[in-house]
């Protein structure tokens, strides 16, 4: 891990390409909340591609919408979100609406990283030729 991060609403970690996010319980991610982690993490990367993984280990909400500014950020290559919690899973469906990147849900944390960094190579490929 290159560096952990404490907003007020969250933890980040970030990785070399990928960043976990554990939302304290109980926040409404709205879009000024976004806006904050946005203004956190992508400097983090210097433009180069990264996936960001949400690890839901406790109870939140999402405004869904907030996943059209999202969608914008250019070196995000991925979305993944970990939870086996099923109401929590259940909200993804629609989640998954707004967001126009690849989108996969897991229900462990390993299995989440693994797919970001199999989307990582893919990307980093396709970009050296």
């Amino acid at each position: 891990m290159i560096n952990t991060v404490n907003l007020s609403f969250c933890t980040l970690e970030i990785y070399n390409n990928i960043v976990v996010s554990k939302i304290n319980e109980g926040v409404v991610l709205t879009q000024d909340l976004i806006n904050e982690m946005v203004e956190t993490i992508v400097p983090s990367f210097n433009n180069l591609p990264f996936v960001y993984i949400t690890h839901r280990v406790h109870s939140y909400s999402v405004d869904p919408t907030v996943y059209i500014s999202v969608s914008k950020i250019e070196n995000l290559i991925g979305f993944g979100v970990v939870s086996t919690n099923h109401m929590a899973l259940s909200s993804t469906d629609v989640e998954r609406l707004f967001l126009k990147k690849p989108f996969e849900v897991f229900s462990e944390l390993d299995k989440g990283i693994q797919w970001a960094n199999t989307l990582l190579n893919k990307t980093c490929r396709i970009e050296e030729y």
